[in-house]
């Protein structure tokens, strides 16, 4: 496994027992040329089986699969050396499914309903070390981890936002994509990429989603200091 940075397509390996669904979603990821999927399997021996062979960048696997699911692939992977990033997808919603795939090393939870653009931006994320969720799961991962710290560390550098910047921050609180802000705040995604881009770089976070996180608990500190 190799992280590309260089041009050269991401290479994918997608696990998934419905052959139309993993068929349809190879299709609509090579559809941007940025993204090579190097394997398909059907369940968890073919995957490991194609491992080698396919030599991806990042694997994505369904969440229930036959017989024994998409965790036990992701914790057979990681004892058999694998080092990248594994993306779950599925059409789970649910907190424990969340916290279950993130404590077994799961470096991305992606539902099935997403846009395929954000499941494209994910892959890529994911390929740059980030930890990437489901836009609807945001909130939900807040739950999952332990408040008040960002909050009270960095409630001053709001202060460095810009009024719009401040905006986009409450849309990526409540769990929008950038093309749902960019829809909601009637301006272009490129537009709001950009200034995610800037929020994260003035704020010091690493990813959209500690930027959501972020933006919750700074929500509850200041809920909490007016009762």
């Amino acid at each position: 496994m190799n992280t590309p940075n260089d041009g050269t397509p991401i290479r994918v390996l997608l696990v998934d027992d419905h052959t139309l669904f993993r068929k349809g979603l190879a299709e609509l990821l090579e559809q941007r040329g940025t993204i090579k999927v190097a394997g398909i399997a059907g369940n968890a021996d073919d995957a490991c089986r194609l491992l080698a062979e396919a030599q991806p960048d990042v694997i994505i696997t369904d969440l229930n699969m036959p017989p024994n699911g998409g965790l036990s692939l992701l914790r057979q992977l990681v004892a058999d050396g694998w080092h990248g990033p594994v993306l779950i997808l599925t059409v789970s919603d649910a907190e424990d499914d969340l916290a279950a795939a993130l404590q077994a090393g799961a470096k991305g939870y992606l539902l099935k309903d997403m846009e395929p653009e954000d499941v494209v931006d994910a892959v890529q994320r994911a390929v740059r070390g980030e930890t990437v969720v489901a836009p609807a799961m945001t909130l939900k991962l807040v739950n999952l981890l332990p408040g008040g710290n960002a909050a009270a560390t960095k409630a001053d550098t709001l202060k460095l936002l810009t009024a719009r910047e401040r905006e986009i921050l409450q849309q990526l609180s409540q769990g929008l994509s950038n093309k749902a802000i960019a829809r909601v705040l009637d301006i272009s995604h490129d537009t709001v990429k950009l200034h995610v881009k800037h929020i994260l770089a003035k704020l010091n976070l690493s990813s959209r989603v500690a930027a959501a996180v972020f933006a919750v608990e700074q929500k509850a500190a200041e809920q909490g200091r007016r009762s």
